[in-house]
């Protein structure tokens, strides 16, 4: 048997997986409270409900992620306060962010958090924290194709320059 073949929970986490958690969960905060800036300026109901979505989501990681720093006894990162809520007409036109602006950088979010998600599973030498974030990951993906849904059926998606093969094929 080796030194880290027991319970991965009796395990101690390397600093790798701290700086990872940690981190996830600084931004996580930092993005909820964006997010909740970002419903303020929205206009679209679809897109307001997917924001909703992406903020409970990150809370309930972040639920997990406090929990498993407090267990290992790492302090936790700040969290901002809740932004409150505010009537998207009281919001001047040239301040506001528009439902476009706002559904692309979710997504770029989304993406973003895929990657990191990656980047902590490669890195765990416990099989927990890793399993955990395969879990966030799949929940990632499948709130990225709701993303992607909504972008192309509002007209939303720009993409990048479309490659048709020269015999006519795409």
């Amino acid at each position: 048997m080796g030194i880290l073949s027991g319970n991965p929970k009796d395990e101690p986490m390397h600093y790798g997986e701290v700086f990872g958690i940690w981190s996830h969960l600084l931004t996580n905060n930092g993005f909820i409270a964006g997010y909740q800036s970002y419903i303020n300026n929205t206009g679209d109901q679809d897109l307001k409900k997917l924001i909703e979505e992406a903020i409970q989501g990150m809370k309930n990681e972040n639920q997990q992620l406090q929990e498993l720093l407090k267990t290992n006894g790492i302090g936790l990162p700040p969290t901002p306060p809740d932004r409150p809520n505010a009537n998207l007409e009281d919001i001047p036109v040239g301040a506001r962010f528009t439902d476009p602006e706002i559904s692309a950088s979710v997504s770029k979010d989304v993406a973003t958090g895929l990657v990191s998600c990656s980047q902590v599973i490669g890195q765990c030498i416990r099989e927990d924290i890793a399993m955990m974030y395969g879990q966030f990951h799949l929940a990632k993906a499948q709130f990225g194709a709701k993303m992607l849904k909504l972008n192309k059926e509002k007209g939303w998606l720009i993409p990048p320059p479309l490659h048709f093969n020269k015999t006519g094929d795409c």
